[in-house]
């Protein structure tokens, strides 16, 4: 999944934010409201009314701009998001000089090296192509895999701001090719595989059986990929925000979700702290990062 987008606003007083979690159990209050940019998606409703018989009144506000739900989020207009990762939200704290924070995950969208010329890792000739994605962020998350897959070796630690230009090329088994996002999977039958993001694979009717290697959610090169929640810093505490961040786990939720999206996502259970970890980690690691 790309990590260019978010979405667009509201509008309720942040006063009504602390009122909802200050009476808890009052679905009379004011609603509260998150900030998506899958809202029509069903499994939503099915959130909601598992909110609202825990007592909390929720409003589900769909973006169709990426930038905007982080926006509406500092400004006040939305009391959570949902619909970024940690390295998205990193990159834009850094840009806007926010300090947005995750309070709970909801899954991965892994991202897979696929082949319709080898059946396993080990029959990749020595010196074949892989091709992956050109963009920054799904550049170095490709070569993350590639990496723990035994495929490439890096001059440097593996990171969110790795580069083709950072792999050891004498040290690698394979050779690595940057292509535009959606022709990895042009001249896949010509090369020894290619990294594929979900939605591309579908598109092009990947199956499971042609994956070699796929993201592991538990991995550190996967945390910063991890969908999160996520509050204003001074509410990272808050009891209510904090529960509904929970509820998305409760089987009916994970269930829904994935009914429509099936293998492409991976449901993960991150604590809270865990979660800020990584944010200040890759944070750190985007500041480092080489002009470009």
């Amino acid at each position: 999944m790309k990590i260019t987008r978010l979405a667009l606003a509201l509008a309720v007083p942040v006063a009504l934010a602390s009122g909802v979690a200050a009476c808890g159990t009052d679905t009379t209050a004011a609603p509260i409201k998150i900030g998506v940019t899958d809202g029509a998606r069903p499994f939503w409703t099915v959130y909601k009314d598992l909110a609202k018989e825990q007592g909390i009144n929720v409003e589900i506000r769909n973006f169709d701009d990426y930038q905007a739900p982080n926006a509406a989020l500092n400004d006040g207009d939305v009391q959570i998001n949902e619909y970024q990762h940690l390295l998205f939200l990193a990159a834009y704290n850094k840009q806007n000089k926010t300090e947005l924070t995750p309070i709970g995950s909801t899954g991965l969208y892994p991202t897979a090296l696929y082949s319709k010329k080898h059946r396993t890792l080990a029959e990749i000739p020595q010196g074949g192509t892989v091709v992956i994605p050109n963009d920054q962020t799904n550049q170095a998350r490709s070569l993350a895999l590639l990496s723990s897959a035994g495929l490439v070796k890096f001059r440097t630690d593996p990171s969110p701001i790795v580069s083709i230009a950072d792999v050891d090329k004498a040290a690698s088994k394979v050779n690595v090719r940057a292509v535009r996002p959606n022709e990895t999977v042009v001249g896949i039958d010509n090369v020894s595989g290619a990294i594929v993001d979900p939605a591309t694979a579908a598109a092009a009717k990947l199956g499971a059986e042609q994956v070699l290697a796929k993201e592991d959610p538990g991995t550190a090169t996967a945390a910063p990929y991890v969908n999160v929640f996520v509050v204003r810093k001074d509410d990272a505490k808050n009891d209510t925000y904090l529960r509904l961040a929970k509820l998305y786990h409760d089987q009916k939720v994970t269930t829904a979700a994935r009914s429509d999206v099936g293998d492409a996502f991976t449901v993960v259970d991150k604590p809270a702290t865990e979660l800020q970890q990584t944010l200040t980690t890759v944070q750190r690691q985007l500041a480092q990062a080489r002009p470009s």
